[in-house]
Protein backbone atom coordinates (compact mmCIF):
# COMPACT_ATOMS: atom_id res chain seq x y z
CA UNK A 1 0.00 0.00 0.00
CA UNK A 2 2.80 2.26 0.96
CA UNK A 3 4.68 1.49 -2.37
CA UNK A 4 1.26 1.89 -4.41
CA UNK A 5 0.82 5.85 -2.77
CA UNK A 6 4.67 6.38 -3.27
CA UNK A 7 4.39 5.57 -7.15
CA UNK A 8 1.02 7.61 -7.26
CA UNK A 9 2.93 10.55 -6.00
CA UNK A 10 5.77 10.49 -8.02
CA UNK A 11 3.10 10.24 -11.08
CA UNK A 12 1.20 13.54 -10.03
CA UNK A 13 5.05 14.69 -9.60
CA UNK A 14 5.95 13.84 -13.24
CA UNK A 15 3.10 14.92 -14.70
CA UNK A 16 3.27 18.55 -12.98
CA UNK A 17 6.67 18.63 -14.48
CA UNK A 18 5.65 17.90 -17.63
CA UNK A 19 2.86 21.03 -17.49
CA UNK A 20 5.36 22.98 -16.37
CA UNK A 21 7.77 22.55 -19.31
CA UNK A 22 4.43 23.28 -21.48
CA UNK A 23 3.58 25.95 -20.20
CA UNK A 24 7.56 27.52 -19.93
CA UNK A 25 7.68 26.79 -24.14
CA UNK A 26 3.78 28.23 -24.27
CA UNK A 27 5.61 31.41 -22.97
CA UNK A 28 9.18 31.96 -23.99
CA UNK A 29 9.60 29.82 -26.87
CA UNK A 30 6.34 29.58 -29.22
CA UNK A 31 6.86 28.91 -32.52
CA UNK A 32 5.21 30.86 -35.55
CA UNK A 33 1.87 29.49 -36.40
CA UNK A 34 -0.11 30.03 -39.86
CA UNK A 35 -1.85 32.26 -38.73
CA UNK A 36 1.15 34.71 -37.49
CA UNK A 37 2.90 34.09 -41.40
CA UNK A 38 -0.07 35.24 -43.13
CA UNK A 39 0.03 38.60 -40.49
CA UNK A 40 3.74 38.59 -41.56
CA UNK A 41 2.84 38.38 -45.43
CA UNK A 42 -0.22 41.16 -44.76
CA UNK A 43 2.11 43.85 -42.62
CA UNK A 44 4.75 43.25 -45.66
CA UNK A 45 1.69 44.22 -48.17
CA UNK A 46 0.53 46.65 -45.63
CA UNK A 47 3.87 48.67 -46.21
CA UNK A 48 3.77 48.30 -49.90
CA UNK A 49 0.56 49.78 -49.83
CA UNK A 50 2.17 52.97 -47.37
CA UNK A 51 5.29 53.45 -49.74
CA UNK A 52 3.00 54.10 -53.61
CA UNK A 53 1.03 56.34 -50.92
CA UNK A 54 4.11 58.31 -50.22
CA UNK A 55 4.73 58.57 -54.00
CA UNK A 56 1.16 59.90 -55.09
CA UNK A 57 1.13 62.32 -51.89
CA UNK A 58 4.24 63.66 -53.80
CA UNK A 59 2.40 64.42 -57.59
CA UNK A 60 -0.81 65.97 -55.67
CA UNK A 61 1.42 68.40 -54.01
CA UNK A 62 2.84 69.22 -57.04
CA UNK A 63 -0.58 69.73 -58.13
CA UNK A 64 -1.66 71.70 -55.56
CA UNK A 65 1.27 74.36 -55.68
CA UNK A 66 0.48 74.76 -59.31
CA UNK A 67 -3.12 75.63 -58.55
CA UNK A 68 -2.17 77.48 -55.89
CA UNK A 69 0.02 79.99 -58.27
CA UNK A 70 -2.60 79.77 -61.04
CA UNK A 71 -4.96 81.33 -58.58
CA UNK A 72 -2.64 83.82 -57.80
CA UNK A 73 -2.81 85.50 -61.76
CA UNK A 74 -5.17 87.00 -63.18
CA UNK A 75 -9.09 85.99 -63.15
CA UNK A 76 -9.29 84.96 -66.89
CA UNK A 77 -10.67 82.07 -68.77
CA UNK A 78 -8.13 80.49 -69.98
CA UNK A 79 -6.69 80.98 -66.84
CA UNK A 80 -9.87 79.49 -65.14
CA UNK A 81 -9.51 76.81 -67.54
CA UNK A 82 -5.92 75.84 -66.22
CA UNK A 83 -6.62 75.64 -62.73
CA UNK A 84 -9.35 73.03 -63.38
CA UNK A 85 -7.07 70.77 -65.82
CA UNK A 86 -5.24 70.78 -62.32
CA UNK A 87 -8.22 70.31 -60.39
CA UNK A 88 -9.26 67.44 -62.35
CA UNK A 89 -5.83 65.94 -61.97
CA UNK A 90 -5.41 66.16 -58.67
CA UNK A 91 -8.64 65.25 -57.65
CA UNK A 92 -8.08 61.69 -59.71
CA UNK A 93 -4.81 61.18 -57.79
CA UNK A 94 -6.74 61.67 -54.26
CA UNK A 95 -9.27 58.64 -55.52
CA UNK A 96 -6.20 57.13 -56.56
CA UNK A 97 -4.58 57.84 -53.22
CA UNK A 98 -7.87 56.57 -51.24
CA UNK A 99 -8.53 53.63 -52.96
CA UNK A 100 -4.76 52.61 -52.30
CA UNK A 101 -5.52 53.70 -48.74
CA UNK A 102 -8.54 51.65 -48.73
CA UNK A 103 -6.72 48.79 -49.86
CA UNK A 104 -4.15 49.03 -47.00
CA UNK A 105 -6.75 49.48 -44.52
CA UNK A 106 -8.94 46.16 -45.62
CA UNK A 107 -5.72 44.72 -45.28
CA UNK A 108 -4.83 46.38 -41.77
CA UNK A 109 -8.23 44.33 -40.92
CA UNK A 110 -7.16 41.30 -42.49
CA UNK A 111 -3.94 41.33 -39.81
CA UNK A 112 -6.20 42.65 -37.00
CA UNK A 113 -8.65 39.66 -37.26
CA UNK A 114 -6.20 36.99 -37.77
CA UNK A 115 -4.13 38.68 -34.51
CA UNK A 116 -7.49 38.24 -32.37
CA UNK A 117 -7.30 34.62 -33.83
CA UNK A 118 -4.07 33.65 -32.81
CA UNK A 119 -4.65 35.84 -29.39
CA UNK A 120 -7.76 33.69 -28.82
CA UNK A 121 -5.99 30.07 -29.66
CA UNK A 122 -3.37 31.21 -26.96
CA UNK A 123 -5.79 32.83 -24.18
CA UNK A 124 -7.44 29.47 -24.72
CA UNK A 125 -4.31 27.06 -24.36
CA UNK A 126 -3.06 28.93 -21.25
CA UNK A 127 -6.46 28.58 -19.65
CA UNK A 128 -6.13 24.35 -20.71
CA UNK A 129 -3.02 24.19 -18.89
CA UNK A 130 -3.83 26.50 -15.97
CA UNK A 131 -7.26 24.42 -15.30
CA UNK A 132 -4.78 20.79 -15.40
CA UNK A 133 -2.33 23.21 -12.93
CA UNK A 134 -5.30 23.71 -10.21
CA UNK A 135 -6.45 20.17 -10.27
CA UNK A 136 -2.74 19.10 -9.90
CA UNK A 137 -2.53 21.45 -7.04
CA UNK A 138 -5.85 20.48 -5.57
CA UNK A 139 -4.34 16.79 -5.87
CA UNK A 140 -1.29 17.84 -4.35
CA UNK A 141 -3.15 19.60 -1.13
CA UNK A 142 -5.29 16.39 -0.54
CA UNK A 143 -1.52 14.54 0.29
CA UNK A 144 -0.84 15.13 4.23
CA UNK A 145 2.65 15.99 5.09
CA UNK A 146 3.19 12.84 6.46
CA UNK A 147 2.18 11.15 3.38
CA UNK A 148 5.11 13.27 1.54
CA UNK A 149 7.63 12.58 4.13
CA UNK A 150 6.93 8.75 3.89
CA UNK A 151 7.14 8.60 -0.30
CA UNK A 152 10.34 10.35 0.01
CA UNK A 153 13.55 8.35 0.40
CA UNK A 154 15.30 11.37 2.26
CA UNK A 155 14.56 14.47 4.27
CA UNK A 156 16.76 15.65 0.88
CA UNK A 157 14.17 14.80 -1.35
CA UNK A 158 11.30 15.97 0.72
CA UNK A 159 12.44 19.57 0.92
CA UNK A 160 13.39 19.63 -2.62
CA UNK A 161 9.56 18.64 -3.01
CA UNK A 162 8.77 21.18 -0.71
CA UNK A 163 10.51 23.54 -3.00
CA UNK A 164 9.47 22.27 -5.87
CA UNK A 165 5.45 22.83 -4.98
CA UNK A 166 6.07 26.68 -4.45
CA UNK A 167 8.04 26.54 -7.47
CA UNK A 168 4.45 25.38 -9.19
CA UNK A 169 2.58 27.73 -7.04
CA UNK A 170 5.12 30.83 -8.05
CA UNK A 171 4.97 29.37 -11.82
CA UNK A 172 1.08 29.39 -11.69
CA UNK A 173 0.85 32.68 -10.62
CA UNK A 174 3.01 33.98 -13.59
CA UNK A 175 0.91 32.18 -16.11
CA UNK A 176 -2.47 33.89 -14.67
CA UNK A 177 -0.42 36.95 -14.95
CA UNK A 178 0.91 35.94 -18.65
CA UNK A 179 -2.89 34.99 -18.98
CA UNK A 180 -4.52 38.28 -17.88
CA UNK A 181 -1.82 40.13 -20.58
CA UNK A 182 -2.85 37.70 -23.47
CA UNK A 183 -6.81 39.11 -22.60
CA UNK A 184 -5.16 42.84 -22.33
CA UNK A 185 -3.79 42.49 -25.94
CA UNK A 186 -6.73 41.03 -27.44
CA UNK A 187 -9.05 43.45 -26.26
CA UNK A 188 -6.79 46.35 -27.18
CA UNK A 189 -6.58 44.27 -30.93
CA UNK A 190 -10.50 44.11 -30.83
CA UNK A 191 -10.61 48.00 -30.21
CA UNK A 192 -7.74 49.00 -33.30
CA UNK A 193 -9.78 46.31 -34.98
CA UNK A 194 -13.22 48.43 -34.59
CA UNK A 195 -11.15 51.75 -35.20
CA UNK A 196 -9.92 50.23 -38.40
CA UNK A 197 -13.38 49.41 -39.43
CA UNK A 198 -14.81 52.77 -39.12
CA UNK A 199 -11.62 54.80 -40.60
CA UNK A 200 -12.49 52.05 -43.30
CA UNK A 201 -16.17 53.35 -43.96
CA UNK A 202 -14.53 57.02 -43.11
CA UNK A 203 -12.12 56.65 -46.65
CA UNK A 204 -15.17 55.16 -48.44
CA UNK A 205 -17.57 58.53 -47.72
CA UNK A 206 -14.13 60.23 -48.63
CA UNK A 207 -13.71 58.85 -51.78
CA UNK A 208 -17.81 58.92 -52.75
CA UNK A 209 -16.75 62.77 -51.86
CA UNK A 210 -14.16 63.12 -54.29
CA UNK A 211 -15.47 61.47 -57.08
CA UNK A 212 -18.79 63.62 -56.71
CA UNK A 213 -16.25 66.76 -56.50
CA UNK A 214 -14.81 65.20 -60.01
CA UNK A 215 -18.05 65.05 -61.96
CA UNK A 216 -18.56 68.62 -60.88
CA UNK A 217 -15.10 69.88 -62.15
CA UNK A 218 -15.53 67.67 -65.10
CA UNK A 219 -19.34 69.46 -65.69
CA UNK A 220 -17.45 72.86 -65.19
CA UNK A 221 -14.71 72.32 -67.43
CA UNK A 222 -17.06 71.27 -70.47
CA UNK A 223 -18.70 74.51 -69.74
CA UNK A 224 -15.37 76.84 -69.66
CA UNK A 225 -14.21 74.79 -72.94
CA UNK A 226 -17.47 75.78 -74.95
CA UNK A 227 -16.48 79.24 -73.78
CA UNK A 228 -13.59 79.04 -75.15
CA UNK A 229 -14.72 78.04 -78.36
CA UNK A 230 -16.35 81.20 -78.83
CA UNK A 231 -15.24 84.37 -80.94
CA UNK A 232 -14.09 86.80 -78.94
CA UNK A 233 -17.25 89.14 -79.74
CA UNK A 234 -19.84 85.95 -78.75
CA UNK A 235 -17.71 85.11 -75.55
CA UNK A 236 -17.84 89.15 -74.50
CA UNK A 237 -21.41 88.72 -74.67
CA UNK A 238 -22.30 86.02 -72.66
CA UNK A 239 -20.27 86.29 -70.09
CA UNK A 240 -21.27 90.24 -70.08
CA UNK A 241 -24.94 88.48 -69.57
CA UNK A 242 -23.90 85.87 -66.57
CA UNK A 243 -22.63 89.02 -65.14
CA UNK A 244 -25.82 91.06 -66.08
CA UNK A 245 -27.50 87.96 -64.40
CA UNK A 246 -26.34 88.00 -61.23
CA UNK A 247 -25.64 91.73 -60.46
CA UNK A 248 -29.79 91.92 -61.11
CA UNK A 249 -30.16 89.01 -58.58
CA UNK A 250 -27.58 90.17 -56.34
CA UNK A 251 -29.44 93.82 -56.66
CA UNK A 252 -32.44 92.56 -56.27
CA UNK A 253 -32.30 90.50 -53.03
CA UNK A 254 -30.77 93.40 -51.50
CA UNK A 255 -33.76 95.42 -52.53
CA UNK A 256 -36.54 93.17 -51.83
CA UNK A 257 -34.65 92.88 -48.15
CA UNK A 258 -34.62 96.71 -47.38
CA UNK A 259 -38.31 97.30 -48.88
CA UNK A 260 -39.63 94.17 -46.98
CA UNK A 261 -38.08 94.73 -43.52
CA UNK A 262 -39.41 98.70 -43.76
CA UNK A 263 -43.20 97.43 -45.06
CA UNK A 264 -43.09 95.15 -41.45
CA UNK A 265 -42.32 98.08 -39.21
CA UNK A 266 -45.19 100.50 -41.52
CA UNK A 267 -47.52 96.94 -40.86
CA UNK A 268 -46.95 97.07 -37.36
CA UNK A 269 -45.68 93.57 -37.53
CA UNK A 270 -42.45 93.98 -35.77
CA UNK A 271 -43.61 92.61 -32.46
CA UNK A 272 -44.40 89.38 -34.20
CA UNK A 273 -41.13 89.89 -36.23
CA UNK A 274 -39.27 89.69 -33.35
CA UNK A 275 -40.36 86.74 -31.66
CA UNK A 276 -38.53 84.63 -33.88
CA UNK A 277 -35.51 84.47 -32.25
CA UNK A 278 -32.15 85.97 -33.31
CA UNK A 279 -30.96 84.25 -35.78
CA UNK A 280 -28.59 81.48 -34.59
CA UNK A 281 -29.18 79.18 -37.65
CA UNK A 282 -29.28 75.97 -38.33
CA UNK A 283 -27.86 74.13 -41.05
CA UNK A 284 -30.41 73.78 -43.96
CA UNK A 285 -29.83 70.68 -44.77
CA UNK A 286 -27.93 67.57 -43.72
CA UNK A 287 -24.58 68.38 -44.55
CA UNK A 288 -22.07 65.25 -44.47
CA UNK A 289 -21.45 65.55 -47.99
CA UNK A 290 -19.73 68.37 -47.64
CA UNK A 291 -19.02 71.60 -49.01
CA UNK A 292 -18.01 71.81 -52.59
CA UNK A 293 -17.56 75.74 -52.80
CA UNK A 294 -16.82 78.36 -49.47
CA UNK A 295 -17.59 81.61 -49.07
CA UNK A 296 -15.14 83.35 -51.88
CA UNK A 297 -13.58 80.70 -53.23
CA UNK A 298 -10.69 80.57 -54.99
CA UNK A 299 -11.63 77.49 -55.86
CA UNK A 300 -15.11 78.96 -57.95
CA UNK A 301 -15.23 77.14 -61.57
CA UNK A 302 -16.82 80.66 -62.04
CA UNK A 303 -14.68 83.30 -60.36
CA UNK A 304 -14.00 85.15 -63.14
CA UNK A 305 -17.25 86.52 -63.46
CA UNK A 306 -17.63 87.28 -60.00
CA UNK A 307 -16.63 86.07 -56.65
CA UNK A 308 -19.27 83.30 -54.88
CA UNK A 309 -21.25 84.97 -52.07
CA UNK A 310 -22.08 81.95 -50.39
CA UNK A 311 -21.60 78.14 -49.78
CA UNK A 312 -22.28 75.37 -52.20
CA UNK A 313 -23.59 72.18 -49.80
CA UNK A 314 -23.61 69.10 -51.29
CA UNK A 315 -26.72 67.47 -51.63
CA UNK A 316 -29.00 65.13 -53.76
CA UNK A 317 -32.05 66.45 -55.94
CA UNK A 318 -34.89 66.83 -54.83
CA UNK A 319 -33.74 67.15 -50.84
CA UNK A 320 -36.36 68.71 -48.39
CA UNK A 321 -34.49 72.22 -47.41
CA UNK A 322 -35.17 73.48 -44.00
CA UNK A 323 -35.46 77.40 -42.42
CA UNK A 324 -31.90 78.09 -40.90
CA UNK A 325 -33.97 80.48 -38.28
CA UNK A 326 -37.87 81.66 -37.93
CA UNK A 327 -38.11 84.39 -40.23
CA UNK A 328 -40.56 85.67 -43.17
CA UNK A 329 -40.67 84.72 -46.56
CA UNK A 330 -39.54 88.11 -48.79
CA UNK A 331 -39.26 86.49 -52.34
CA UNK A 332 -40.10 83.39 -53.71
CA UNK A 333 -38.62 83.32 -57.34
CA UNK A 334 -39.23 80.48 -59.39
CA UNK A 335 -40.32 80.03 -62.69
CA UNK A 336 -40.47 76.15 -63.55
CA UNK A 337 -38.03 76.48 -66.34
CA UNK A 338 -34.43 75.89 -65.89
CA UNK A 339 -33.69 79.59 -65.00
CA UNK A 340 -32.61 80.18 -61.36
CA UNK A 341 -34.60 79.52 -58.80
CA UNK A 342 -34.16 81.08 -55.26
CA UNK A 343 -36.20 81.70 -51.58
CA UNK A 344 -35.40 84.48 -49.27
CA UNK A 345 -35.76 84.76 -45.65
CA UNK A 346 -35.95 87.58 -43.22
CA UNK A 347 -34.99 87.67 -39.69
CA UNK A 348 -34.17 89.54 -36.66
CA UNK A 349 -30.86 91.23 -36.22
CA UNK A 350 -30.22 92.45 -40.10
CA UNK A 351 -29.97 88.92 -41.46
CA UNK A 352 -31.39 86.98 -43.82
CA UNK A 353 -30.79 83.95 -45.76
CA UNK A 354 -30.96 82.72 -49.19
CA UNK A 355 -31.96 79.20 -50.66
CA UNK A 356 -30.52 78.95 -54.31
CA UNK A 357 -31.15 76.14 -57.54
CA UNK A 358 -34.50 75.25 -55.63
CA UNK A 359 -36.11 73.39 -57.10
CA UNK A 360 -39.78 73.52 -56.40
CA UNK A 361 -40.87 75.90 -53.78
CA UNK A 362 -43.19 74.43 -50.58
CA UNK A 363 -43.77 77.94 -49.17
CA UNK A 364 -45.19 81.84 -50.83
CA UNK A 365 -44.02 85.11 -49.98
CA UNK A 366 -45.52 87.15 -47.40
CA UNK A 367 -45.84 84.29 -44.43
CA UNK A 368 -44.18 83.62 -41.62
CA UNK A 369 -41.99 80.31 -41.04
CA UNK A 370 -40.08 78.77 -38.16
CA UNK A 371 -37.27 77.43 -37.93
CA UNK A 372 -36.80 73.65 -39.40
CA UNK A 373 -40.03 74.04 -41.39
CA UNK A 374 -39.53 72.93 -45.12
CA UNK A 375 -39.14 75.43 -47.79
CA UNK A 376 -38.25 73.57 -50.97
CA UNK A 377 -36.84 71.23 -53.01
CA UNK A 378 -32.99 71.63 -53.83
CA UNK A 379 -32.22 71.42 -57.11
CA UNK A 380 -29.37 72.23 -59.38
CA UNK A 381 -28.46 69.27 -61.92
CA UNK A 382 -27.64 71.39 -65.21
CA UNK A 383 -30.68 71.83 -67.13
CA UNK A 384 -33.38 71.18 -64.52
CA UNK A 385 -35.98 73.60 -63.15
CA UNK A 386 -34.30 76.63 -61.10
CA UNK A 387 -30.66 74.97 -61.91
CA UNK A 388 -30.02 78.43 -63.77
CA UNK A 389 -26.72 78.79 -65.85
CA UNK A 390 -23.46 78.36 -63.52
CA UNK A 391 -24.46 75.25 -61.74
CA UNK A 392 -22.12 71.78 -62.14
CA UNK A 393 -24.22 69.32 -60.08
CA UNK A 394 -26.64 68.96 -57.00
CA UNK A 395 -26.24 71.32 -54.33
CA UNK A 396 -27.35 74.28 -52.22
CA UNK A 397 -26.29 77.47 -53.17
CA UNK A 398 -26.86 78.75 -48.99
CA UNK A 399 -26.05 82.93 -48.53
CA UNK A 400 -26.58 84.64 -45.40
CA UNK A 401 -26.25 88.25 -45.78
CA UNK A 402 -26.12 91.04 -43.03
CA UNK A 403 -27.52 94.52 -43.83
CA UNK A 404 -28.05 92.78 -47.44
CA UNK A 405 -23.92 92.21 -47.98
CA UNK A 406 -23.35 88.52 -48.42
CA UNK A 407 -20.84 87.40 -45.26
CA UNK A 408 -19.61 83.95 -44.66
CA UNK A 409 -22.29 81.59 -43.76
CA UNK A 410 -19.91 79.32 -41.93
CA UNK A 411 -19.76 82.73 -39.03
CA UNK A 412 -23.30 81.87 -38.39
CA UNK A 413 -23.58 77.71 -38.43
CA UNK A 414 -22.86 75.37 -35.69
Amino acid sequence: MYQNKKQKYKKYYRLSQLLLVSLLLTNFFILPTKAEEDVTILNQQIEQKRREIDVLQKEIDAYAEQIKIKQQEARGLQNQISIIDNQIAKINLDIESTNIRIEENQLAIQAANLEIKVLENRIKDQKAKISEYLRLIHRNDQISPLEIVLNHDSFSDFFDQIKYTEEIHNDLKNALSGLKNEKINFEKEKNDLEGKIKLENELKDQLQSQRSELEERNTAQGMLLVQARLTQKQYQNYQYQLQLEQQQANSEISSIEKTIRAELEQRELAERFKDFGDARLAWPLDHSRGISAYFHDPDYPFRYIFEHPAIDIRAYQGTTLTAAESGYVARVKFAGDSSYAYIMLIHNNDISTVYGHVSKPLVKEDQYVTKGQAIALSGGMPGTPGSGNLSTGPHLHFEVRLGGIPVNPLEYLP
